[in-house]
């Protein structure tokens, strides 16, 4: 992911939602990166910080620097590999709200678009039927606002930038988006898009465990 060198991570303590001896499930705020990027300036971010406290950390998989919400990290090997599984298998169950340009409609609705990097302009994506990968969007209108729609999304495959882009293709941005939205709709202190709620289910004992965390806006 190319961040500028403005990079600068918001200064919070860690936001722990549950630990034990395999996992640990995090709130991450917007601003920062899931894992380091190219040079010493883009060191910091959540699993370092993780590390921390966590030293064995290990990653499942990633939000976006500008996403917030829930992410789960493994502690255990074996538990990477569980987990992971649980994603690619899309057995993982992932609930984003988020707040986007424009008002949606209807209130309900499913984004069936391929997606494949748009290499001239990484790491934005773009949609391709040709060369792109499946991925399936379903969303809810939660409420209409001035000029804007909170919407619940509920990724079903795990694409880069798919929530982002999948709206984008809608003509409803999702605002404070900095690679996609333009005009009035970037205007804003953040990304509107939160990770609120993981499904998964436990690597050692199977048990379904749901983590949730609201969004701050």
């Amino acid at each position: 992911m190319t961040v500028s060198h403005d990079y600068a991570p918001p200064d919070l303590p860690l936001d722990i939602l549950h630990d034990d001896a395999q996992l640990v499930v995090v709130n991450k705020p917007a601003g920062l990166l899931s894992v380091p990027g190219r040079g010493p300036h883009l060191a910091d971010c959540l699993i370092a910080r993780l590390r921390a406290v966590f030293p064995e950390i290990l990653l499942v998989h990633r939000l976006d620097r500008d996403t917030s919400g829930v992410m789960v990290f493994a502690l255990t090997a074996h538990a990477q590999r569980h987990l992971g599984q649980q994603f690619e298998q899309r057995q993982a169950r992932k609930t984003y709200v988020a707040r986007v340009a424009g008002i949606l409609s209807p209130k309900t609705g499913t984004v069936d678009l391929p997606l494949i990097v748009d290499w001239p302009n990484r790491p934005r994506q773009m949609v391709c039927h040709e060369t792109g990968k499946p991925a399936l969007t379903e969303w809810r209108v939660l409420r209409h606002d001035t000029g804007t729609s909170r919407v619940r999304l509920m990724p079903r495959t795990g694409r880069s930038h798919q929530l982002r882009v999948h709206m984008l293709a809608l003509g409803h941005p999702i605002l404070g988006d900095p690679l996609y939205a333009q005009g009035a709709a970037a205007d804003y202190p953040r990304m509107m898009l939160h990770s609120e709620e993981l499904r998964i289910k436990h690597p050692d004992s199977g048990k379904s465990m749901k983590f949730r965390a609201a969004a701050e806006f």
